[in-house]
């Protein structure tokens, strides 16, 4: 056993050094030529520069309602299928009325009930009218005394009192009467608008909560296909370049032969964050953006991918991305950040100055170190204000050389099969 160990251990050692010897041969033919830079160069020209933001989400009818039931009970006809298309005012469901009728019939008997109460005491009014009209007469005649007219009269008013709560009876029960019969009507669910059921959650037979209990049960969701949007997540360093009325371009996964024109209509300013607290936290913004190009095959939930155009800029100064790196320059060597004292509040603020963007131009067979002003970019070229003219040669590639190796006069070589090979591209 420790024979096979002592073995795995020599070749794992003898791997080590020829590895160590292959990339010190591949380092030497790599620096030959008297440190000689390998290097592709590229033109100064003029073209044009999009700028964009890409996001990905989910496509989503303008309007969909979702469709509840405010009557409980067990579904007795289902009127439509996902993926039909309804009008408004179609029967989507009926709900079994029977425990609403039930109420129905003890409400209607109720209000029957408060009606001929108040005809008993309409009836006792009139009588104790007339008794106090007549213990009136015998008190002015002296044939009764004040006391029986004082019974008389609170009688009446009585009487009055009693008449005039039956009426209130009767007008409460009748508007219970009313609100149960609402209530019947709601056993039949109709649709709110013209669209497509785009969700169907129910079947027949099945018993739903209405919305009177609780949440209720959602049945289905009835969406209008005419106008749909994208509803995509920006990342918090894309959202300040996007403004309402981008020009979009949508490509849909399910659809790959169309690539469709759009806007941007909303920009939300509620940050959704994800993984909060956590090294992999994100925050996104949600925007939305309206389809001008509108396909039938088109449907809610369908994953998309977006290029918003935030700045658009014809005919101008531009290089390849891979051309331009930072680098410090003499005068800036030495100064890291700069200390400005605000009077107004009296607080010191530290601004930190970034290296400069610079790009190596071909100098005969040498690098020339050139500091230049940089505008938008799109996914291949940058934009330069200041430090190139049209034409200029500048060196393009190899990655490593760029952002690394090179520096103000250092010595190059010509890569021509990496030429070749980007001028094919």
């Amino acid at each position: 056993m420790a024979k096979k160990k002592s073995k795995k251990k020599l070749y794992i050692t003898i791997s080590i050094i020829l590895t160590l010897l292959i990339g010190g041969i591949i380092m030497g033919l790599l620096n030959k030529d008297d440190g000689e830079i390998s290097v592709v160069t590229s033109k100064v020209q003029k073209r044009t520069i999009i700028q964009s933001v890409s996001a990905v989400g989910k496509i989503e009818p303008e309007t969909e309602v979702k469709i509840s039931s405010e009557a409980s009970g067990e579904i007795v006809f289902l009127g439509v299928k996902e993926g039909d298309t309804v009008r408004g005012g179609a029967v989507l469901v009926r709900i079994k009325p029977d425990i609403i009728e039930t109420q129905l019939e003890q409400y209607k008997s109720a209000a029957e009930a408060t009606n001929l109460e108040i005809d008993v005491m309409k009836t006792e009014k009139d009588r104790a009218a007339q008794e106090l009209k007549r213990i009136s007469e015998l008190y002015q005649k002296e044939f009764s005394s004040k006391q029986e007219l004082e019974m008389a009269k609170a009688n009446f008013d009585k009487s009055v009192s009693n008449y005039q709560a039956s009426l209130s009876r009767y007008q409460q029960s009748l508007s219970a009467l009313k609100q149960i019969q609402k209530s019947a009507d709601r056993t039949t669910v109709y649709s709110p608008i013209n669209g497509v059921v785009t969700k169907l959650d129910i079947e027949k037979g099945e018993k739903v909560v209405g919305t009177s209990q609780f949440q209720g049960t959602e049945m289905m969701r009835v969406s209008d296909l005419n106008i749909m949007n994208a509803l995509v997540d920006v990342d918090e360093n894309d959202i300040v370049l996007v403004k309402i009325g981008d020009t979009t371009r949508i490509q849909v996964d399910a659809i790959r032969d169309v690539v469709f024109k759009a806007i941007v209509l909303e920009i939300g300013h509620s940050a959704q964050v994800n993984q909060l607290g956590t090294q992999d936290q994100i925050t996104n913004f949600k925007v939305k953006i309206r389809f001008i190009d509108q396909d039938g095959r088109l449907r809610p939930g369908m994953s998309c991918n977006v290029d918003i155009e935030t700045n658009r800029r014809e005919n101008v100064l531009s290089i390849p991305l891979t051309s331009v790196t930072v680098r410090e320059t003499k005068t800036e060597t030495n100064v890291k950040e700069e200390r400005i004292q605000k009077k107004e509040d009296e607080k010191e603020k530290i601004r930190v100055k970034r290296p400069p963007s610079v790009v190596f131009m071909k100098n005969g067979l040498t690098a020339k170190m050139v500091e230049v002003k940089t505008g938008i970019s799109d996914k291949g070229f940058i934009e330069i204000l200041e430090g190139l003219k049209e034409g200029d040669e500048i060196i393009s590639g190899n990655f490593m050389a760029v952002s690394k190796l090179l520096k103000d006069g250092s010595k190059i070589k010509f890569d021509v099969v990496s030429k070749k090979k980007s001028e094919k591209k």
